[in-house]
This record gives C-alpha cells, structure tokens and sequence, in this order.
C-alpha cells in the first residue's frame, strides 16, 4: 500500500476517532449544585450580601441555591441597602431560568428528625412568611440542605407546603450523618403515608471521601464521582456544595471543566424541571432508618438542650390548645404576637448548630447559653398564656375549693394529678367530688402540701371537680410491702413489681396483673432490670448501681399513688431513682438524679493526643460503653419500633451498634421506643423526657442512654458540670404499638393534665371542644383570624373516621399547610349544637381542618 495514502487514511480515521471522542466527551455534561448555607445566627459577615450579587453579576453562568436564615435580610438590608436592593433584583426572577433558589427556607435550619413534627411545620412556616416578607416573588420549590436536615415524613410536609421536589444528598457537611445510598439518578421518596416527592437521593456510587470524617465524592463533582454515575447509566449526575457564608470563593468548582468533564451551575429547579424531567425515578418507601445521622448522644450538653427544647415544645402546644378552649368557651383574646415571640425562640433553639456544636461561642453566649435564654423566653409566654387562658374560662386563682383539670390532648383521660392545697383548707378530713357529686379516690402526697386524685376529662377539654370537708371512704388500693427477704413489693391493681434493695433496687420482677399475670422481667440475664451499668475509663472499668446495696424511702404509700426513693453510689457519686406507680395507670414513671463528683469519663475512652478529625472512629459512637440504663424483657425474639415525627418505624436492625463515622446506624429516639416478641402479643415501651438514642441487639438488652462523658465532634471534651437528671417511663402492654395505643399515652405524658383551684363553680362544668377516633393525635389547635385551624395525625385508624367539634362554624374546609383550601368537609349540626365531619386519611397522615368563623355554642 501506499505509504502517503496509508497516512492520510490513518490520519482522517484518528481525526474521526478524535471527533466522536469529542462529541461524547461533550455530551458528558454534569450538573452542579452551588450557593450558600448559614445566616445571622451562624454565620453570615455583613459584606456577604453584596459579594453574591457582585459574583453574579461578574460570572452570568453562576447559578446559587441558597438556605440562609430568614432573620438575616433584615440585618443585610440595615447594614447594606444598597446591596441588599441588588440581590432582592437578582433573586426577582423565579422561572425555571432564574438564577438564585431558596431550597430551605426553614427558620432555623432545624435537622427535623429530633424534633416534633409539629415544630417542622412550625419551622417551614414561620420562615416562608418571614422570607416572603423580603423576596414577596419567592416561589419554594425544592427544598435542600447542606446538613443532614431530613426526616422521612418529610415528602407529605413538603408537599403540603407546595413543595415539587427535593434533595437527599449533603455531601460537603457530613458531621453529624448522612443519608442511605439509592440506586439511580432520581427517586420517588415515599414518605411513611405514602406521599410521593420526585427527589435527588445520594447516589448509591457516591462513595466517602477519602481521610474524612465530613465529606462524600459529590462535594466538588469529582472525576471519580462524574465518571461512576455516567458508568451507572444516569444521563444528568449532579454535585452539590451550598457554601458557608462567609466563604470568598465565588463559583465554588471554577469554571466547571475538569479532566475533560463539564460541570454546569444549576438551580434544583431548573435541574428538576429542565434538566432531568423526563429521567426514569425509581419508588423508593424511605424508613427513618435511612437517615444516618449521629450526635453526641448522652452527653450533658446535649441532654441538657434536648430537654429544654422538649419542655418548650409541649408548653407551647398546650398553650396554644388552651388558648383555642378560652376563644372558643369564653371569647378570649387570642394571644397571636405572644405566640409568636414563643415560636420564634423555640425554632432558634431548634438551629442545628445548637445541637452539633453546642460549645461554639463566647463565654455566656455559646449556644448552649442561647438554647437556655430562648427556652426560658418561650416557657414564660407560654406560661403566662395558660394562666390567662385558664381565668377566661373558669375565674381560676390560687384559691378555693373547686379544681378544673384540663386535658389537651386528642383522647380522653382518667389519671392520677396532683395539686396545690388551697391556701386555708382543713385536710384532717376531706373528699373529692366529681360534677355528679360522686367521690373519687384522693390522697394527700408525703408532705401534706398537694392533694393527689384520680381525675376524668373529656378530649380536648375540662372537667371540675369540688374538695369538700367530709370523712372519706375506705379506699383500697395500691400498697408497698417488704417482704421477707428484704425486698420491697409494689402493688397496684395492674401491676406486681418487686424491688432488691441489695443490689442498688434493681427490679426483680413485673408482673402485669391485667395481662395474664405476664412477667416482663428476664431474670436469667447477666443484666438487672433498671441497673445502671458504664465504663468509667480512668476508674477501673465498669460500675453498675447493682453492685452495692441502695436505700429505700417510702414517699407516698396509697392508696391511690405510690413511690420509692431508691438511693445509692455508682463509682462513688449519689444517684437517686424515683419510682412512682399509680392505681389504674398502666405507665411506670422513673426519674433518675445522678450528683456527680468532679467529671469522671464515661464510655468510650480517647486515649490522650490520638483525636483526628479525619479519623472514623468516635469514641461517643460507641453505646456499649456508656451509662445505660438496662431494660432485660422476657420476650422472645424481639423487634423494635420507635416513633419518628409523624411516623413510627419497625427497626431492621440487627442491632444499633458502630463506631465509626462511616458505619453510622440510625439508633435515635424521639420520644418513644417499644420492644414486642416476635408475634407482638407483648411488649414494652419506654418514654423519655428528650431526643436522645438507644442500644440494643440479638444478645443484648434494650438500654436507655443516661450518660457520656469525653471526646465529641473537633476535639471538644463533653464534660459533666453538675447533676445529671432524666424522666423515663416504661408501658408494658398486649399488642403491637398501634393496638397497644403507646403513642397517645406518650403524648399523654407529654401533654399532661393541667390543673387550677377556683372559688366558685365554673358556669359550664365539662366539655370538651375537640373528639378524634382512638388512633388520632390532636397535633395542634390554633386560630387565623376568626378561623379555628385543627390539625389531627393518623397513628393507626381507619381510613375514613368521624371527628367532632363542640362549636359553631360556617363551615369546614381542608387547608394545606400553605394555606391553600382544599376540599369542602360534609357537616352534620348535632343536637348539643355542635358539629360533626368525616375525614378520610392514611395512616400516619396529618390533615389541617379550617373551622370558618368558630364561635362558641
């Protein structure tokens, strides 16, 4: 052949190779997420505003998507109009096209998997309006987050919300987790109600990054990360890293060419609705389980925020329920700018930050201070809200022989309260009386200075009871014995407990009287019921409450409530635990008070010098070794639940166990976990008093975590600086959790009876405002304008259910959380003159009512 020709065909063949080479490197387009994270109370410099609007103007390629706190634009337009009028001009355009996005609009940024589903609500809310009230074009469309700020009912909320899409993936900001890897580019999340939001999971190919702790490949759309999602078929792979405010980088990945792969900025708008619109999804049902995220479970710091936020959040929803009865019983006043200074400190104290770097800031104002002042702020309104509540409805003060007693919840009740002896009034001989002038069992406690009894309320509403001067009948009830042996015996009408003062008052035995005399203690395991069991690492190793005898004090005897003071040292620091059980209440209330000596190291040791940031292993990850308190249960082959906001998950976990930072296992509780046989004949449930974690596994027995002391997340020591306390409650129960209702008796726990004395007979002497099918939660009760909102939550009935309303309305329309009405409800007048609907919803749906001008009957 000829050598000329044979060059010339070679060269043309490596130019056509060339060209197709070319013309699919190009087709090999990537789409990147950029903007910023952060706001006022993180982070947010006061040049940051005209930065991004000069950036954008300098780089017209640049696309932002931005979750800054709301709270932040009234500070930028202060301090900066003029670059604030630049960016509200740039942000103006809200097509498909435009070029900035607020992906998270939340007021504070919250993770939502530990707190209520209700606070989420609140969260979405409150920010919308306060960003709509600077950017009046917002349109919110995908919602994003540059922490692991997820739970699984989110889709539904979202939705509600007006919500098209959203993003799974947090790949430059892992601390604190991440979420569970899916095949494909895009999925169809399916919240536990079954709503669907077409959302941008974190690719099952988007590995760790190597010595991180923080990062996964997709942070800067590396070639590695590109080139396995192309590999995997996905025709639009996209990256993500939302900045921290106060970075200078401008377009965070340049130009986005890099190894021959383009990158281009996009919008999750415009990526969803332009770019991917037509790309298969993937159903994918996402478990609370698929949320792997970790804190520093047990330390105090944490506790100490968690529990603050949780007293907040039931104060707050029991004020506002409350609030509705006076509006609605009584015409009162109701307290919106009040509840709004109330919301607003909650949601603050919600702040992600709060929770993952409590320590950060200076002396007195770290965000632990914060989390206490902004608790405090809420705690006092609502306070001041209850109180004016009460004497709008029943002239309530400090005195008097009558006692109202409200419920706020969605179910009725029947439950031992206490309250304070009226001021003058001769206890040597007294009754209880209820509206029928029937008496019911009472009790003074141990120091004469509250009157116990057993009181019944309505749904949603109130009953009055009357203390009169009268010898009392013979009440027989519960009683505590000491046996033979020494051990102490507790008995009520539901319950047979034994206590074992010589081995720190762990519980021998529960025998549950009304289910089949069933014993719920296994009393062949190596651990004792409620022992108390850490590693002290710089103490010798393991100490246990059980391994010295503790003291028994007799508080209260019956006949109607009982409880023990079981005191002791654990490695030389008192500990007292509270046992208190009630005639007729299935619930066991705990309280443990540990005064601690000095900061001992509980758990995991850090050897000294060894901590890394990109170093997996985390010594708080691992639960094994730190304070627990054991729950051994005589139940065969067990399976977990738990409840989520607005969900309850069925673990899949063989046990809850790692201690690595890429090993992570969703081990959280929010309010409850519940642990049945294999055939859920029987179970138990224990309720704690904040978002904390659990242990568990085939070989080792449920453990609630009560303390860790030592290294947490950037080298910082988690010390403990004073007494650790902790409520807890345990339910033994027949049935799965839905049958066994473990869900209302938590919000009864949550939601607990409120009690005021009056002088005089209260006009109406019961009612009750709100009646929901056993199944339904009361998530909220609150007032827009003349309107009564309702909102209820489906934990297990029917699909189709009555619901009834002690008041007048116009009528009653379903509201999405936006605000947009939805369908007209068919309404039944009753004879009492209230109102009747019917509501149709899935199980573990929530549903917002709209009672159009609710006035009183």
């Amino acid at each position: 052949m000829n050598f000329k020709l044979y060059k010339r065909l070679f060269n043309a063949l490596m130019l056509t190779v060339a060209v197709s080479y070319c013309q699919h490197a190009s087709a090999q387009t990537a789409y990147y997420i950029d903007g910023y994270h952060g706001g006022i109370w993180g982070h947010y410099p006061d040049w940051n505003t005209r930065f991004m609007a000069d950036m954008l103007k300098k780089n017209p390629n640049w696309k932002i998507n931005i979750e800054l706190e709301p709270e932040t634009w009234a500070r930028a337009k202060a301090v900066d109009p003029a670059a604030y009028a630049d960016f509200k001009a740039l942000f103006a355009d809200q097509s498909l096209n435009g070029r900035i996005e607020y992906v998270n609009p939340a007021y504070a940024q919250s993770y939502n998997y530990n707190i209520s589903g209700e606070s989420i609500i609140r969260q979405f809310r409150y920010g919308m309006k306060m960003v709509r009230t600077h950017f009046p074009e917002a349109i919110f469309t995908s919602y994003s987050s540059e922490e692991p700020c997820f739970t699984s009912a989110l889709p539904q909320i979202l939705k509600s919300f007006g919500f098209k899409y959203a993003s799974l993936k947090n790949p430059n900001t892992c601390w604190g987790g991440y979420t569970r890897g899916h095949a494909g580019e895009l999925v169809n999340w399916i919240g536990p109600d079954g709503t669907a939001i077409i959302t941008s999971s974190r690719y099952e190919g988007e590995k760790f990054a190597p010595r991180s702790t923080w990062q996964t490949i997709a942070w800067n759309n590396s070639p590695e990360y590109i080139n396995a999602a192309f590999a995997a078929g996905m025709p639009h792979p996209v990256g993500m890293t939302l900045q921290d405010a106060g970075w200078k980088n401008g377009p965070f990945i340049g130009s986005g060419v890099k190894n021959g792969l383009t990158s281009v900025y996009t919008t999750w708008r415009n990526y969803f609705g332009n770019i991917a619109k037509n790309d298969a999804r993937q159903d994918w049902k996402v478990s609370q389980e698929d949320m792997l995220v970790s804190l520093v479970w047990g330390s105090q710091v944490m506790q100490q925020i968690a529990q603050h936020v949780r007293v907040s959040e039931n104060k707050l929803i029991i004020a506002e329920k409350i609030a509705a009865m006076a509006r609605i019983y009584s015409g009162g006043k109701w307290p919106q700018t009040q509840l709004d200074s109330a919301w607003r400190t909650l949601l603050l104290s919600q702040h992600h930050d709060c929770w993952i770097v409590p320590y950060n800031g200076k002396n007195g104002d770290t965000w632990a201070d914060k989390v206490n002042k902004w608790t405090a702020n809420t705690d006092a309104i609502c306070d001041s809200i209850i109180t004016k509540a009460q004497t709008a409805i029943n002239k309530a003060n400090s005195t008097g022989n009558y006692i109202t007693v409200y419920n706020t919840t969605g179910a009725d009740r029947n439950e031992t309260i206490s309250v304070e002896i009226p001021a003058g009034a001769n206890m040597a001989q007294f009754v209880v009386l209820n509206v029928k002038g029937v008496q019911v069992p009472a009790q003074l406690n141990s120091d004469k200075t509250k009157l116990l009894f057993r009181a019944q309320v309505q749904s949603m509403g109130y009953s009055v009871y009357q203390l009169k001067a009268d010898r009392p009948s013979a009440i027989k009830g519960a009683a505590v014995s000491v046996l033979a042996d020494g051990k102490y015996l507790l008995e009520t009408d539901l319950y047979k407990i034994i206590i074992d003062p010589a081995h720190g008052g762990v519980i021998k035995s529960i025998i549950a009287k009304n289910l089949d005399n069933k014993q719920f203690v296994d009393q062949t395991n190596a651990r004792a019921f409620n022992e108390l069991r850490g590693n002290f690492y710089n103490d010798g190793g393991f100490k246990s409450t059980a391994d010295k005898p503790a003291r028994i004090e007799i508080l209260e005897n019956g006949p109607l409530q009982i409880k023990l003071a079981i005191k002791g040292t654990i490695n030389g620091s008192d500990y007292t635990q509270t046992l208190t059980l009630a005639q007729g209440q299935p619930r066991i209330d705990l309280l443990v008070n540990i005064n601690w000596k000095g900061n001992p190291g509980i758990g995991k040791a850090t050897l000294p010098n060894t901590y890394k940031l990109d170093n997996p292993e985390k010594a708080f990850y691992d639960d094994r070794n730190k304070l627990l308190a054991y729950f051994p249960l005589n139940l065969a082959q067990q399976k977990v639940y738990k409840n989520a906001p607005f969900d309850v998950t069925e673990s899949k976990l063989d046990n809850t166990f790692f201690t690595r930072w890429d090993s992570i296992k969703n081990n959280v509780i929010l309010n409850w976990v519940d642990v049945t046989d294999k055939d859920n004949q029987y179970g138990m449930a224990v309720f704690t008093d904040h978002t904390t974690n659990y242990a568990h596994g085939k070989d080792f027995p449920l453990g609630l975590d009560i303390q860790y002391s030592g290294m947490g997340l950037w080298g910082r020591d988690h010390k403990i600086t004073g007494p650790t306390t902790i409520n807890y409650a345990l339910v033994p129960h027949a049935g799965k959790w839905d049958k066994a209702g473990i869900q209302q008796q938590s919000n009864n726990w949550n939601e607990p009876l409120i009690v005021s004395a009056t002088t005089m007979r209260p006009k109406l002497s019961g009612n009750s405002l709100v009646k929901v099918p056993a199944g339904y939660e009361v998530s909220a009760v609150n007032f827009d304008g003349n309107d009564m909102l309702v909102r209820i939550f489906n934990t297990g009935a029917g699909i189709k259910s009555k619901v009834i309303f002690n008041c007048s309305a116009d009528k009653v329309v379903l509201s999405e959380l936006d605000g947009k009405a939805g369908q007209t409800l068919p309404l039944a007048k009753l004879k009492s003159g209230g109102l009747a609907t019917s509501i149709a919803m899935p199980k573990f749906g929530i549903r917002t009512m709209r009672l159009v001008n609710a006035k009183g009957i």
